[in-house]
């Protein structure tokens, strides 16, 4: 992975910095919501900035992208569509599809985060 440098990279609502002087991501685990998804640290700013998107999609954004065809790009997309998807299931409702169906949605989302 290389951070492309110069480019412009959205927070969210309207909020955008170059890539290059991002510094560090870190998911907000305590009071995460819509509005309070990443932490992300900027160069020169000794506070954290507070993103509504989600660490792996200013990832994404950050990175330059790997040699793939289309069929791949189609596959990441819906792979991060899924576990947006799965980040809105809230704790109560994964224990109760633990038990009823045997997913584990914890495990199935550090699988697509690793990917």
């Amino acid at each position: 992975m290389r951070i492309q440098p110069h480019k412009m990279i959205s927070l969210g609502y309207g909020r955008y910095f170059r890539s290059d002087k991002i510094v560090g991501l870190e998911p907000i685990e305590q009071d995460r919501g819509a509005h309070r998804r990443t932490n992300v640290y900027i160069e020169g700013r000794s506070e954290p900035l507070v993103a509504s998107r989600s660490e792996t999609a200013i990832l994404k954004d950050l990175t330059l992208p790997t040699e793939r065809g289309p069929e791949s790009d189609r596959a990441f997309i819906l792979l991060e569509k899924i576990l947006s998807d799965l980040e809105k299931v809230g704790p109560m409702l994964r224990l109760s599809i633990t038990h009823e169906a045997g997913l584990d949605i914890n495990a199935l989302e550090a699988k697509i985060k690793t990917v």
